[in-house]
């Protein structure tokens, strides 16, 4: 007498896999998109952080931009944040012409586009913009030029 098995099942798995596999790595490459702008947000908000910093120790409203400019740039470099194209790093230093002992704060405004051409992920544009901006006060007794 032979023995007959119900159902064959041979290659079942195989072939769910092969089903389940595109969504998955779709899923994945999901999740590295998500981290990889998450990453580059905190490190262009850092870069306007320090931008703003920077330009609020600052004598004059020339030298904060200059100084907050070059903060940002240093930033977004130490941290291996590379942009499409160059960074727009803007410093408002209008409020450098208010008199010693009136509040007054600096402005930086970090933009960079980060590129997600790479993932080849369907429907998902090749870069993002990523834009962060932070203000720092300035001493409000200090001289100011």
């Amino acid at each position: 007498m032979t023995r007959r098995r119900p159902h064959d099942q041979r290659g079942s798995a195989t072939t769910e896999l092969a089903v389940v596999a595109p969504g998955l790595l779709m899923i994945i490459a999901l999740l590295v998109m998500g981290g990889r702008i998450t990453i580059a947000g905190g490190s262009v908000e850092h870069a306007a952080a320090e931008a703003a910093r920077a330009a609020s120790l600052a004598r004059s409203a020339s030298e904060a931009v200059a100084d907050g400019g070059a903060a940002a740039k240093r930033s977004l470099t130490q941290q291996g944040l590379s942009c499409v194209g160059s960074p727009s790093i803007t410093i408002d230093a209008r409020q450098f012409a208010r008199p010693p002992g009136e509040p007054a704060t600096v402005t930086a405004t970090v933009t960079c586009e980060v590129r997600l051409s790479d993932l080849a992920i369907p429907a998902v544009p090749g870069s993002r913009s990523i834009t962060e901006t932070v203000r720092s006060p300035i001493d409000t007794y200090r001289m100011r030029r």
